[in-house]
């Protein structure tokens, strides 16, 4: 994709310190980004079988305040059709409501909301805002640092729309979700920490569930993760999910997702 391509050069920016065992890939943490900073996300995710298929998100975060992070997103993929399309998007806040902070250790708590306007055809039983759903989430995420440990869980609510351009759900009233999430990151090197410009390196665990309320369905995944951080600026993310437990319609039980990230500090 062209136009996510140019907006994934970036250039260099201050380096300021990160708390990176907790930059979770598939979830967000409690904690916020840093206060006036920007961050850009380019990311594919996909399946291979019973064909390949994937979807690139483009996604820019901006933090607002110490307690204020929002982002937005555009999705674009060949999920439901032949040939890459644009979907839609998708906006997202979250508010840092507790903060209780120690040396090499934290414990943070807040709130999210998020909301999508896609235009897919609805052929699925799970609810998902990434770019197959209309809808609405608001849930809540607490997130525990112990030196080189971070454990985080959350809890959210969700509300599928009728999609964009006469796309309708497939039952009256097949319109909501609870999802919760698991995650766990351990910061594997430096070993020793001496500078910002060292190359740290993450490896995650995080359990991702969701139920379908009028299905009585629902799925159990575990995600598993490497990522690469260089100059505490620029971000690279490497997943693949696969389903534990499922008895829910969806595009696909195993999905990879490769992720490139750049932030910049003080941009205001």
């Amino acid at each position: 994709m062209k136009f996510i391509g140019l907006l994934a050069v970036a250039v260099l920016a201050m380096a300021k310190p990160v708390f990176a065992q907790e930059l979770y890939v598939n979830t967000e943490p409690a904690s916020n980004m840093a206060t006036h900073s920007v961050g850009v996300r380019v990311e594919n995710q996909g399946y291979f079988n019973p064909v390949f298929k994937n979807r690139s998100t483009l996604e820019i975060m901006y933090g607002a305040s110490k307690s204020l992070m929002i982002h937005g997103s555009i999705y674009q993929s060949d999920y439901y059709y032949n040939q890459q399309h644009f979907e839609g998007g998708s906006a997202y806040a979250k508010y840092r409501f507790l903060s209780v902070d120690s040396i090499q250790s934290h414990f943070r708590g807040a709130v999210f909301v998020k909301a999508a306007a896609i235009n897919n055809p609805l052929y699925n039983q799970e609810i998902s805002l990434e770019g197959d759903n209309s809808g609405l989430q608001s849930g809540v995420v607490f997130t525990k640092l112990a030196h080189k440990l971070a454990v985080s869980a959350s809890a959210s609510y969700l509300h599928a729309f009728d999609n964009s351009s006469g796309n309708k759900l497939p039952i009256t009233n097949a319109n909501n979700a609870v999802a919760y999430t698991l995650s766990t990151g351990y910061l594997l090197l430096p070993k020793v920490y001496e500078n910002y410009n060292q190359v740290n390196v993450n490896l995650y665990v995080e359990l991702l569930g969701k139920s379908n309320i009028e299905y009585n369905q629902s799925y159990l995944d575990a995600a598993p993760a490497v990522q690469f951080i260089f100059n505490s600026v620029f971000r690279v993310d490497l997943s693949y999910r696969t389903a534990l437990y499922n008895n829910m319609v969806r595009t696909s039980n195993n999905v990879y997702l490769v992720r490139l990230e750049y932030n910049f500090f003080n941009l205001f």
